[in-house]
């Protein structure tokens, strides 16, 4: 697979890229040592029970029988053979996953999984998400967007507005709305209010609801403005060199430009309302007044409605054919027909009634998901590795289940643990490049020719040394041939 983007200290120059990424899809398969792999974008990571069931079917005729679920909502198929590709495109092609051929790598949209279904719901920014999809497959530019541009929603209880998104769309909590413009050009009115960020940049633009998807693309476009002008080849926001990096400003020229009507929010105003929302440096939202449920965490959701919603994680991001069978028909038989994919690797699955919520819950516990929060397994990730990646120095998996099996998540005797393994997501690689790592602060075991090495990566920094209790820090990697 190709690398996540390194993790580059604070204030180090960015790369200059010479070069289109070469981040997989559904059409361009990657070669890996266990197959072809291919990666399906789901734009807020939504599918229908057929869509699913197309799904399997490609992993269980054309793949490996499993389905690997990212950190962006999307699902892999591995151990392609060679010649498939045809196959497979016809058969999500008639499922309804390939709208736009042209645009299949830029669907990159995730959006909060919860929205619309817990007690306390916020503005389903889903429905932003779809008309955001339909608008970038529609757009001629937007074809140059590379495979890892992000954009990300977030519907105000700020579980993903922290998740490194090029364009974040964050729903205000009781905005003001009908989506018109105030005399100051300001937004006012029904259909609430969204902040918009770009990047890394402290400011934001405030817009009205409806005119959310148009601003987003807007501001995608306005990036590879400045992406051509700045001659660096720059995939994403925080690549662009100084003197050509996006601001708010800028975007809120294009949108003016464009008839969208914005007011600039100054960056200690718009850091005030990211800091409410985004939690701490964990990657955990932030305690609202509002208690919305914590959409990273599996177990039951209750909505409003007296509906239910199931939510379960896949353990370290991988299930069978046969797990994703069963909640495929558990949407099918007893939920909604639908299901969502989740940035923490997991499924929700909503529209299940009170009576049915809890027995499906603990079925699927049964065929192996993770259904408890209290779960040894809950936050624990890991690369692919060995055997399927040629790269790694060894088969995290194996060994991200050993430790977790004997009680500790990270090498090392079990035991006590600190509270930052409790609360921080503990992630497995078997290279520096450190494949789907979480955001935010984590805890990072890193195979080394040595052994594992365990550190604490905070946000904007390169991983510092982490004291492990009552054990090295370093634990015998097996070799691998």
């Amino acid at each position: 697979m190709p690398p996540s983007p390194s993790i580059r200290p604070q204030g180090a120059e960015p790369p200059i890229r010479d070069r289109g990424d070469a981040c997989p899809g559904a059409l361009r398969l990657h070669s890996a040592a266990d197959g072809h792999l291919a990666r399906v974008r789901l734009p807020a990571g939504d599918l229908t029970v057929r869509q699913a069931e197309a799904l399997a079917d490609a992993a269980d005729r054309l793949g490996d029988g499993h389905l690997s679920l990212t950190s962006r909502g999307n699902a892999e198929l591995r151990g392609l053979a060679d010649g498939c590709g045809g196959r497979l495109a016809a058969l999500l092609r008639d499922a309804g996953l390939l709208p736009s051929e042209r645009h299949e790598r830029v669907r990159n949209i995730l959006a909060s999984p919860l929205a619309g279904l817990d007690r306390h719901t916020p503005s389903d920014v889903r429905l932003w998400a779809r008309e955001l999809d339909g608008l970038l497959c529609a757009s001629e530019s937007a074809t140059a967007l590379s495979g890892r541009f992000l954009f990300v929603l977030d519907d105000g209880r700020g579980d993903v507005a922290a998740l490194g998104g090029d364009v974040s769309l964050v729903a205000e909590r009781g905005g003001a709305g009908s989506g018109g413009l105030s005399e100051a050009g300001c937004p006012a009115g029904a259909g609430g209010t969204a902040l918009l960020r770009v990047g890394d940049d402290p400011a934001a633009l405030r817009i009205a609801g409806p005119d959310a998807p148009r601003a987003a693309l807007t501001a995608a476009e306005a990036f590879l403005t400045a992406a051509a002008a700045s001659g660096s080849g720059a995939w994403r926001v925080r690549e662009l060199p100084d003197g050509h990096g996006l601001t708010a400003r800028a975007v809120a020229e294009r949108l003016r430009a464009a008839g969208i009507g914005c007011a600039e929010v100054a960056g200690e105003v718009a850091a005030g309302v990211a800091a409410e929302v985004s939690g701490d440096a964990t990657g955990a939202p932030a305690p609202a007044s509002v208690p919305y449920a914590d959409s990273s965490a599996p177990g039951v959701i209750e909505g409003s409605d007296g509906a239910r919603a199931l939510s379960v994680l896949a353990p370290l991001g991988r299930l069978s054919v046969a797990q994703w069978r069963l909640l495929t028909a558990v949407a099918a038989e007893d939920g909604a027909g639908a299901l969502r994919l989740t940035p923490w690797r997991g499924v929700v699955i909503p529209g299940l009634s009170a009576d049915t919520a809890a027995p499906r819950l603990r079925e699927l516990s049964a065929a192996g998901l993770i259904t408890d929060p209290d779960s040894p397994w809950h936050r624990v990730g890991a690369c692919t590795g060995r055997p399927g990646c040629a790269k790694s120095r060894t088969d995290v998996r194996a060994d991200a289940t050993a430790a977790v099996t004997a009680g500790a998540p990270v090498p090392g005797e079990p035991g006590p643990q600190p509270a930052a393994l409790r609360r921080l997501p503990v992630y497995w690689s078997g290279c520096e490049r450190r494949c789907g790592h979480p955001h935010g602060a984590w805890v990072d075991v890193l195979a080394t020719a040595e052994g594992y090495r365990v550190s604490v990566v905070q946000p904007q920094s390169t991983p510092a040394p982490y004291p492990a209790p009552a054990a090295p820090s370093a634990a015998p990697c097996p070799a691998t041939s």
